[in-house]
């Protein structure tokens, strides 16, 4: 018995100090952990932050497809902004191991976020709505009894408003889109329709100064070899990422970059060469 206690003795003695040089261990490391975790943390964000600008474009193209189905009045930067906010949740989720290109993955959640904001935003709310389809039901009842197209008046007094809270009400379904900023009434016929000023872009001087100019940047791109060619084209019409010009053309993205720089180069001394110096030429 005397034995086998002398036995047990040491046994526990070192499996104390084992737990004991494990627990230490765990602590160390449990503290290395920690120091490191901003580290490691900086270098995520570092990551994130790059993909996102190196994506931007994308967010752009998408904006404007979805745009191009909406009312005049929703603005295309609120679009823009909610789409970055996609692409920001993109870039924190995405994962490298699932070997999907990021730009395929980022896609749907930069259209899911932007088509969430509008359903947030709902530019034209049920009470709106609720509102157009009265107008139009008191305008046909009207137009069907007398014959004619009712004034402002007679449809107020069928909705049971008076004509300033009928004009109000006008106002806010033209503002969400429900009804034509140039209709109006039959009192108001002979009155030519309302002059809103257009967007910059889409004015004919601006119009046509793009015009010239994607003109004679053509003529300077021709001027590059092909592979500087399909770089610039790639990048800025197809607004794919270097990384993705690269895999195509089977180089890296830094040669990517490299041809990028190149051409921009050559084409400005041949815009230069013609008294281009900047846009202000057009």
């Amino acid at each position: 018995m005397k034995t086998l206690a002398a036995v047990k003795t040491p046994l526990l003695e070192n499996s104390v100090t084992k737990t004991s040089v494990t627990r230490n261990t765990v602590v160390k490391t449990t503290v290395i952990k920690t120091r490191t975790s901003p580290i490691s943390q900086a270098v995520r964000i570092a990551r994130r932050d790059r993909i996102v600008l190196e994506h931007l474009p994308l967010v752009k193209a998408i904006a404007v497809r979805v745009h191009e189905n909406l009312p005049v009045h929703v603005d295309l930067d609120d679009l823009v902004h909610a789409g970055v906010l996609g692409l920001f949740d993109a870039a924190s989720k995405f994962n490298p191991e699932k070997q999907v290109a990021f730009s395929s993955y980022a896609k749907h959640r930069i259209k899911g976020a932007i088509l969430d904001s509008l359903r947030q935003l709902d530019w034209a709310s049920r009470d709106l709505r609720r509102r157009h389809k009265q107008v139009e039901a008191a305008t046909r009842e009207l137009a069907a009894t007398l014959q004619r197209t009712p004034t402002e008046s007679e449809i107020a007094q069928k909705l049971g408003v008076d004509v300033e809270r009928w004009r109000q009400m006008m106002v806010d379904l033209r503002s969400v889109g429900l009804i034509s900023a140039s209709s109006r009434t039959a009192e108001h016929d002979d009155l030519p329709a309302p002059d809103f000023p257009s967007k910059p872009e889409t004015q004919p001087d601006n119009m046509c100064s793009r015009e010239q100019m994607r003109s004679v940047l053509g003529v300077a791109m021709k001027t590059l070899p092909e592979r500087y060619q399909k770089v610039v084209f790639l990048y800025y019409t197809n607004e794919m990422t270097m990384k993705e010009i690269g895999g195509i053309l089977g180089i890296n993205e830094s040669r990517v970059s490299q041809i990028h720089k190149s051409a921009l180069e050559k084409m400005q001394v041949v815009l230069q060469a013609n008294g281009i110096d900047s846009v202000h030429a057009f």
